[in-house]
């Protein structure tokens, strides 16, 4: 377990337009602003394209990739945004049905993301290798 106590709460919001590309632009605003450990509050958009990681994958066995093309609503996006950023999106069609994983990047907006980011004030997220998952996992210090 990896666990520093409570923290102190800044709330940050950004909205990304059409053609960018979600998560190298939170990337982006989270080196700009030296955040130390954020996380996703909620986002709210729409995507054209996305590439997820789906639960079958394994540090050894990382073939359960899909790539998405078409028009999706963000129904979720969760997860840290440290260096190496560890998120999942929930995307939905146009007929509703849903598909979602672990998001692997290119994640191009359609007409908008509206993303509120948390940031624990006072503590830090890395990431270290895990031998048990074989992933780098999160470690979080004060």
């Amino acid at each position: 377990i990896s666990a520093a106590g409570g923290s102190a709460l800044r709330v940050h919001a950004v909205r990304f337009g059409p053609g960018q590309e979600l998560l190298g632009s939170l990337q982006a605003f989270v080196d700009e602003r030296r955040l130390r450990a954020p996380f996703i509050i909620t986002c709210v958009g729409s995507v054209t394209k996305a590439t997820l990681r789906l639960a079958n994958a394994t540090a050894s066995n990382t073939d359960e990739v899909i790539h998405l093309s078409g028009r999706f609503e963000i129904v979720s996006l969760v997860g840290t945004l440290n260096r190496d950023a560890h998120l999942h999106v929930c995307l939905s069609d146009g007929e509703g049905r849903t598909v979602g994983g672990h998001a692997l990047g290119g994640l191009e907006v359609f007409t908008t993301a509206e993303v509120v980011v948390g940031e624990a004030a006072d503590l830090q997220f890395t990431r270290e290798p895990d031998g048990r998952t074989g992933f780098p996992e999160l470690v979080v210090t004060r």
